[in-house]
């Protein structure tokens, strides 16, 4: 864990370099997703199979490829009930959030009398991947499948590495609306998703986190198929006075570098004795969590500590523009609001990101790695596409045609202009 003081000289460039260096990918990691990608668009399922016996050490035929209605009902029978109550409401109230994200359609005449609008349609289509390994993660299949079945996307096809599936994600896959549920994951899952392999058919887009090869396959069928984002290590910054409880603010701090080694939880604070009092409650809590390994090199080799006047905070927010900011503080939108670059803003000392990441129905796939100064979180829009309308009569089409056809001149298109001209009947 490192310390800065906002008094030091060249702070801004110190910090910055520091919140930048765990960015980097291993440089042969596209290589293999450019294998894999190439392998699976010529071959089609045989690659796949293939790759899931190199990379994950299973050996699947066709025939066990698919997850059947029996496996999807049975698991969702098995789930505890007090999980499955869970899901339920985290996914009633990540529906009635997307909702409200729905545009409407519009249609207007303007003062030429061209009646213009746009329409919004679902797509046909989506992919969502859901990390398999170490732990279950219903709450990655409700934030990408939910959305997208509000959105009414008719089929939404979800992959995940090969083994036993927990209860809880099958739970998720039938509450949140998933169609088909297919036993892959990596490099080749992503493949298969973009080009179609064997009864595994092709989507127009693909959502989800995964790791460094997902993201880079992801990466690279880009065009072939939509994508939400490329995902990086998780991040989470929290502005505290010293009138928090110090146990809490290390809580929050460890929400997010449980998730990876190169996650990044960073604390800024104007109470030098609080940041001690905050640095020593990580240090007891990870001796006591059954993810310290991998939340105590995160926070050893990324965990921050900043000690600033709080004023500086959305400008120090906006400088490393995180997937997280939390304001532990009194009146928190008096500096909330002056933030322009995050993924998610939560308000008060009673808004752990936790609660972000689960309940309260806001989505929890947001931009990272700085991508928030550019993007934002997964949202309703991502699984709606907007096409314009324009109708011109008589009176309007001749209103708009001598532009027309002066532009067209000017950029070298006359057919473009004859398309315009020889309805006014010029040659």
């Amino acid at each position: 864990m490192r310390r800065f003081r906002f008094s030091e000289p060249n702070f801004k460039v110190s910090f910055a370099s520091f919140v930048e260096e765990r960015r980097e990918t291993p440089a042969d990691v596209d290589a293999v997703a450019r294998r894999v990608i190439e392998a699976v668009r010529a071959e089609g399922l045989p690659a796949v199979l293939r790759f899931t016996s190199e990379f994950d050490k299973v050996e699947l035929e066709e025939a066990g490829l698919k997850v059947s209605e029996a496996e999807i009902e049975a698991g969702f029978e098995a789930c505890p009930q007090s999980v499955r109550d869970a899901i339920t409401f985290a996914a009633s109230r990540i529906r009635h959030y997307h909702e409200r994200q729905r545009p409407a359609d519009d249609r207007f005449t303007d003062e030429l009398g061209v009646e213009l609008g746009w329409r919004w349609t679902s797509l046909d289509s989506v992919g969502i991947y859901v990390p398999g390994g170490r732990a279950a993660y219903p709450s990655t299949v409700l934030m990408n499948a939910v959305p997208a079945a509000t959105a009414g996307v008719p089929r939404i096809a979800m992959v995940t590495p090969p083994g036993r599936l927990q209860v809880a994600v099958l739970a998720a896959a039938r509450i949140a609306g998933v169609t088909e549920i297919w036993r892959v994951g990596g490099a080749q899952s992503i493949a298969a998703l973009a080009y179609g392999a064997g009864p595994i058919e092709r989507v127009d887009k693909i959502v989800g986190p995964g790791n460094a090869y997902v993201t880079a396959a992801k990466q690279r069928v880009y065009g072939a198929v939509g994508i939400d984002a490329l995902a990086g290590p998780s991040e989470i910054v929290v502005v505290a006075d010293g009138r928090n409880d110090p146990q809490w603010i290390a809580a929050d701090l460890l929400s997010q570098a449980e998730h990876d080694p190169a996650a990044q939880a960073i604390l800024i604070t104007d109470d030098e004795a609080f940041a001690g009092r905050v640095e020593a409650a990580v240090a007891k809590q990870l001796s006591s969590l059954l993810t310290r390994e991998v939340a105590a090199q995160s926070w050893r080799a990324h965990g921050a500590i900043v000690i600033a006047p709080l004023e500086e905070a959305p400008a120090l927010i906006d400088l490393i523009a995180p997937e997280h900011a939390e304001f532990a503080i009194d009146h928190p939108e008096q500096l909330a609001d002056r933030v322009r670059h995050a993924g998610a803003i939560f308000l008060g000392r009673h808004a752990p990101e936790a609660i972000g990441d689960y309940v309260a129905g806001s989505n929890h796939v947001l931009p990272t790695s700085r991508a928030a100064r550019f993007s934002s979180g997964l949202s309703l829009h991502d699984f709606l596409k907007r096409t314009s309308i324009v109708k011109c009569g008589a009176a309007a089409f001749e209103a708009l045609a001598p532009a027309t056809i002066a532009l067209a001149d000017a950029e070298g298109l006359p057919a473009h202009a004859r398309s315009a001209a020889i309805r006014l009947g010029q040659s």
